[in-house]
C-alpha cells in the first residue's frame, strides 16, 4: 500500500524547522538560511558520485515517489490572497518534483502546469482528502510530504505519516516555528527507527507503529 513519507526535513537542536518572518529575500525565514547545508552538500555529493551517511539519506527521499503534498508557506513567501498568479514558486520553470504537487492553502487559484511534469495544485480540502487525491496521483507509488511545518503537523495529528526523517543540525535558533509543539497524542503511533550521525547531522527516522 502507498505510504506517506516525510523527507529531509532540517529542524535545529531546539527543535525549530523554520525562522520568523519568511519573506522573498529569506524564503526559510530569518536564522534559517544555512540550515540546510548538509542537504546542499550531500547533493553536490551525490553528482560527483560520492556517497557518505547524508547523501544516503538524500538519495532515499528520491525513491518511489509518484506524488507532493505541501502547505502554502512552501510554495511561497506571502499570505492572504494572491496578489496575483504570476508566482509558480521557488523552483524556476522546471521544479524538481515532476508529479503532481498538491498545495494545502484557503486561497484558490487554477492549476499551474510546470516543465517536466510538475503540476501544482492548490486545495482547501482536509488533510485526508488531499492525501486520497496525491495517492490516486501517485498511481501505485509512495506520496512525499513536503512541508513546511505546520503542514507536517496536520498530517501527524492526523496519524497519516508512515514514515518521516528528521535531519537534526547543531545550531540554535531560540525563534521560529517549532516541528514538534501542539501535537497533543499526534505523536504517541510513532517510533524512532534510524538514529545516524554525520559531522553535520543527526537523521532520525521515525515510522508509524
Amino acid at each position: 500500500m502507498p505510504k506517506l513519507r516525510v523527507h529531509n526535513l532540517t529542524v535545529s537542536v531546539d527543535g525549530y524547522a523554520a525562522g520568523p518572518r519568511q519573506s522573498l529575500e529569506q524564503p526559510l525565514g530569518e536564522g534559517f538560511g544555512d540550515m540546510h547545508e548538509w542537504m546542499f552538500a550531500a547533493m553536490r555529493d551525490l553528482a560527483e558520485g560520492k556517497g557518505g551517511v547524508d547523501a544516503e539519506y538524500v538519495e532515499r527521499s528520491k525513491e518511489n515517489i509518484g506524488a507532493t503534498i505541501m502547505g502554502r508557506n512552501m510554495f511561497g513567501p506571502w499570505r492572504g490572497p494572491w496578489e496575483d498568479e504570476s508566482w509558480t514558486g521557488w523552483w524556476g520553470p522546471n521544479p524538481p518534483f515532476h508529479n503532481d504537487v498538491f498545495v494545502h492553502t484557503h486561497h484558490l487559484r487554477p492549476s499551474v502546469v510546470m516543465e517536466g511534469g510538475t503540476t501544482f495544485h492548490f486545495t482547501d480540502e482536509p488533510v485526508e482528502t488531499v492525501l486520497a487525491r496525491a495517492v490516486e496521483a501517485a498511481a501505485g507509488q509512495d506520496v512525499q510530504l513536503s512541508g513546511g511545518a505546520s503542514t507536517v503537523q496536520q498530517y501527524l495529528r492526523a496519524g497519516l505519516v508512515d514514515e518521516m526523517h528528521v535531519a537534526v543540525v547543531p545550531q540554535l535558533l531560540g525563534r521560529g516555528e517549532r516541528l514538534f509543539d501542539d501535537l497533543g497524542d499526534g505523536i504517541d503511533g510513532y517510533r524512532v527507527v534510524d538514529l545516524v550521525g554525520s559531522p553535520t547531522a543527526a537523521h532520525a527516522r521515525l515510522a508509524r507503529r
